[in-house]
């Protein structure tokens, strides 16, 4: 195990500890003695509906660094790949609600469904209202027709996206939520590894994978993909996941749609825009308008080798919320929209 780390049980306080000091004009620890419950900074938004992720660490920006203006009110972070305590996750609840309730939003995970559902019923003791959407964009993961069983990967980002642009409106906690099921309904995102990332705690890779293989569909914890085959190059791979997620999902000729391509944490970015490349090329020759592109470090696995690609199927009233700007730790976006 090569890393630049101090003690492997300290890696996740050291780093949100260097967050908190890299960007105390966006978020804040609500707990002198836990920094895993982090807020916006100027929380809580009063009349506005906030939106609550949380997970495992190792996958930044993925979840801690969603937290900002134009984004989500707060996060619960656990240790490496394991979930946040039902304990930081009412900490954050209760810091962020400013009256019209609160959305809990993250991936399909045993651990967080577990945990975000008690903190639900916690948070009703409060006389907190609270409502809850799974991110479930990961079509390696369970065949079509079982979508709610699906693991939640990088495609979340849309579902945040929307579900805080709609929040910024002033809607309701129902209009909210039921925006952000609509989105989770119209995102697909499918990956591919070729190398592995190791847990600091652990020491050693979290699979095995040969020199001259990938694995398509693998899963950011390291979960067993759909198949394993001789490594292809950046054209093939794009093409072949590409086509996985339009037989998936229900896009036609002139629709419009957002491409993300996110590197899972080794990957180049010059090796991100090569399949992004390809991508624009595919989708154009069937007629389908990218509207907003994405391409960098969305949800990764530490120091994984791969990229996953996400789709999400765009409408009128979806293009005008993906467009209102945000700004975050990680990634900012103005209100331009990228062709003017």
């Amino acid at each position: 195990m090569k890393k630049f780390i101090n003690k492997p049980e300290e890696v996740v306080d050291e780093m949100i500890e260097g967050i908190l000091l890299a960007h105390p004009n966006k978020i804040k620890s609500v707990r002198e003695d836990d920094n895993k419950a982090l807020v916006k900074k100027d929380s809580p938004s009063e009349n506005k509906v906030a939106i609550v992720t949380g997970g495992g660490s190792g996958h930044l920006p993925l979840f801690l660094g969603y937290v900002g203006d134009g984004m989500l009110d707060g996060v619960a972070v656990g240790d490496i790949f394991a979930s946040p305590s039902v304990q930081q996750i009412l900490d954050v609840t209760k810091n962020v609600d400013g009256g019209k309730g609160v959305l809990y939003l993250y991936g399909n995970y045993g651990g967080d469904l577990m945990n975000f559902d008690m903190a639900a019923e916690m948070s009703k003791l409060e006389n907190i209202e609270v409502e809850s959407v799974v991110g479930t964009d990961d079509v390696a993961s369970m065949p079509k027709g079982s979508e709610y069983n699906r693991r939640g990967v990088a495609g979340l980002f849309y579902l945040y996206k929307i579900a805080a642009a709609k929040a910024e409106t002033g809607a309701n906690l129902k209009q909210v939520k039921e925006i952000t099921e609509r989105v989770n309904h119209k995102v697909r995102t499918i990956g591919v590894a070729i190398s592995p990332c190791v847990i600091p705690s652990v020491g050693k890779p979290n699979f095995e994978i040969e020199e001259e293989s990938m694995e398509v569909g693998m899963g950011i914890h390291g979960e067993p993909g759909m198949y394993r085959k001789k490594l292809a190059s950046a054209d093939e791979v794009a093409d072949s996941l590409t086509h996985l997620i339009l037989e998936d999902l229900e896009v036609k000729e002139n629709d419009d749609v957002s491409v993300l391509v996110n590197g899972l944490g080794s990957t180049p970015l010059q090796e991100l825009y090569i399949v992004y490349r390809k991508i624009h090329k595919i989708l154009s020759a069937k007629n389908i308008n990218i509207y907003r592109s994405y391409v960098g470090e969305y949800a990764t696995s530490m120091e994984m080798g791969g990229l996953s690609i996400s789709i999400f199927k765009l409408d009128e009233e979806l293009k005008k919320l993906l467009d209102e700007p945000f700004d975050t730790p990680f990634h900012k976006q103005f209100k331009e929209h990228p062709e003017e």
